[in-house]
């Protein structure tokens, strides 16, 4: 009789369990859990011999699965100790739900061709080229080039390569699915076929398709969101990460991991090279390319010719008086011209619906969530105002639920109130939005993409999604209508993420033969961020930001870890933060801050506190907060969130 530790796709642990098969780890098997028949896979910890043999379940039966191999078994394994995460929640992430079905036609992945297209090179880009054939076993490179510098297609003869010398797999990960499409179109223009796609709109047949490809290795290129990390690759010989500074690479429901980091732990267990592809790197990977920690190959212009486009900043503070226009006579004007000439132009603005707020002049009642201590959100085209934290919605009110008036106002500008005032402007204008909202899958904004090409549109206006991966060849004026939004509230990464969206989004502008420009709306020019974005210097930003987080020993020259208490009871979820930090271990190099309120301190009917945990290089910060979390008594209604490695800090 054999005792074999199993593991299911639970938020849980192991369980042990006999067995008179010979099972291998890896195997996949049905076993009792409590009172069902699961699926869980024969996993590689040691059972506990010290367990009475009688008291112990036994496996069902083995079922007709190839085994779950060891790189991938290693993997889920770290994943789960670094972020303090069970196992088996990391384990459903690896799993395909419709394991066992088996497709009549099942989606057969035609094999990329290296030699599709040949590709006419500048001299930096074949130097960079030459320099990534030489990556050989677990490397690390930081592809570092402007805005249409052709990074997509430096990397795709890496690509080449892999695919022509091996059988061994490619994983490209990028940070919204929305950009597949565009970049799903060079693909297949530069190889013939299309890769696979990994990503949560696929039907549960194209995903448990996709999924055996991978794991049989039939698929050669896989692209997708960060869950693709997870996937049971069967020899993978390439990862690539694109848009690596994008902080949609870290999941915030769930399991909190960063794919950009998890996909360096991917590589190093596949012992293969990893590719960090970014116009305006993260520091974390900058100062590790800045260390010599990673190989760092520079574009420092921009494919065939083509110049970045000048920059204009439009102090807002100067404006004229008279009724509020979020569009300054500047870019109105830059606007015109673009329209005059059959040019096309771009209005960012990174805040969705009409208005983020909407209050009574009459009482000063703000409209609120009632499950969040967030505003609602005026969407004028809905009539509705909506909680972008929750989801909740109600129709627009016609008078005030506190004085009774009909004095409701919408504050602020979002993009519909921005393309709202550009078509009272331009009124034979072609306008279009894009959102997360407007936008439901790729083939939504493949639409647009193909109004844009046939020249349809003259004025694009949108959010984050526009700020990176698409190439507009006539596109010649970008406006960012409010270049500070980002720049306020206590996070970390604020300055950065600023600096980096609106950079990614002025290099929209220009990328062909026609010159750009960008025009920047700003309340505070004086702003060093502000400043360095006028003057396109980022290694001014990126030095300025790296002595301030030096200086303050933090990320990447120390460690954070957030915990999050949330509970519907605000005294119990109180009464019990303050319990957590009276057992805080005291430890060198170890900082405990707060507790706080949390910015959102309500949040779908939770109150929320927040502890910062900040600690030097050389802590062990899951052994801390092991330490610290064993002796903590937590009410089970009552909810503790460890976010190693934090992104945000609401």
């Amino acid at each position: 009789m054999q005792r074999l530790s199993v593991l299911f796709p639970v938020a849980l642990g192991t369980f042990d369990y006999l067995s008179l098969d010979n099972l291998k780890v890896g195997s996949f098997v049905s076993a009792p859990l409590g009172e069902k028949k699961c699926m869980g896979v024969i996993w590689n910890s040691p059972p506990d011999e010290s367990y009475p043999e009688n008291k112990l379940k036994h496996i069902e039966s083995a079922l007709p699965e190839p085994p779950l191999n060891l790189q991938t078994i290693r993997f889920i394994n770290w994943v789960a100790g670094y972020t303090l995460t069970p196992v088996g929640a990391v384990l459903k992430m690896a799993l395909n739900s419709e394991m066992g079905k088996v497709s009549k036609k099942p989606l057969i992945f035609d094999e990329p061709n290296p030699h599709f297209t040949q590709i006419d090179f500048s001299e930096s880009q074949q130097k960079v080229v030459k320099g990534l054939e030489q990556m050989k076993g677990f490397q690390v490179a930081l592809l570092d080039g402007v805005t249409g510098s052709g990074k997509t297609e430096v990397y795709f003869e890496k690509t080449a390569q892999i695919l022509e010398s091996t059988h061994q797999q490619i994983l490209v990960l990028l940070p919204e699915i929305i950009l597949t499409t565009a970049w799903l179109a060079r693909f297949e223009k530069r190889f013939g076929v299309k890769p696979a796609l990994w990503h949560s709109s696929l039907t549960p047949k194209q995903r448990r398709d996709t999924w055996e490809a991978v794991r049989n290795g039939t698929a050669r290129v896989i692209v997708g969101a960060r869950s693709a990390l997870f996937l049971p690759f069967h020899d993978l010989g390439l990862v690539i990460v694109d848009e690596e500074h994008d902080a949609s690479f870290k999941q915030e429901e769930g399991v909190l991991y960063h794919a950009r980091d998890m996909a360096i732990v991917r590589a190093k267990i596949a012992n293969c090279p990893l590719i960090l592809a970014s116009a305006t790197p993260s520091l974390e990977t900058y100062v590790h390319a800045y260390q010599g920690d990673y190989l760092h190959f520079v574009l420092p212009e921009r494919y065939a010719g083509a110049h970045l486009p000048d920059i204009q900043m439009v102090d807002m503070r100067q404006r004229q008086k008279g009724p509020i226009q979020f569009i300054s006579k500047d870019l109105q004007e830059a606007l015109e011209i673009r329209i005059n000439k059959k040019e096309q132009s771009l209005l960012f603005l990174n805040r969705r619906g009409y208005a983020p707020l909407m209050l009574c002049r009459q009482c000063g009642h703000r409209l609120q969530c009632p499950h969040c201590s967030a505003w609602l959100v005026t969407h004028k085209g809905s009539h509705t105002l909506q909680c972008h934290h929750c989801g909740y919605t109600l129709p627009v009110p016609k008078i005030c639920p506190v004085c009774k008036s009909e004095n409701l106002v919408a504050c602020g500008p979002g993009v519909e109130r921005v393309a709202e005032e550009a078509q009272n402007l331009f009124p034979s204008a072609h306008i279009a939005q894009i959102t997360s909202e407007t936008l439901k899958n790729p083939k939504d904004f493949a639409q647009i993409i193909e109004q844009m090409d046939k020249g349809n549109i003259d004025i694009l206006i949108g959010t984050q999604i526009l700020a990176k991966g698409h190439h507009f060849s006539n596109l010649t004026l970008v406006g960012v209508i409010d270049a500070d939004m980002g720049l306020s509230g206590g996070d970390l990464r604020a300055g950065e993420r600023t600096f980096q969206l609106i950079q990614q989004v002025m290099g929209r502008a220009g990328r062909e033969s026609k010159k750009g420009l960008a025009i920047l709306q700003s309340y505070n020019p004086e702003n060093l961020i502000i400043k360095a974005l006028q003057k396109n210097d980022r290694s001014a930003f990126l030095t300025e930001e790296m002595n301030a987080r030096r200086i303050l020993k933090m990320p990447p020259f120390g460690k954070l870890a957030s915990l999050i208490i949330s509970g519907k009871n605000q005294t119990l979820t109180y009464q019990t933060v303050q319990k957590i930090v009276k057992h805080a271990p005291v430890q060198q190099g170890v900082e405990v801050l707060g507790p706080v309120v949390a910015p959102i301190s309500k949040l779908r009917g939770k109150y929320r506190y927040r502890l910062l945990v900040k600690a030097n290089k050389n802590i062990n910060m899951q052994n801390y907060l092991h330490l610290w979390m064993d002796h903590a008594i937590i009410p089970a209604s009552v909810d503790v969130r460890i976010d190693i490695d934090p992104y945000s800090f609401f």
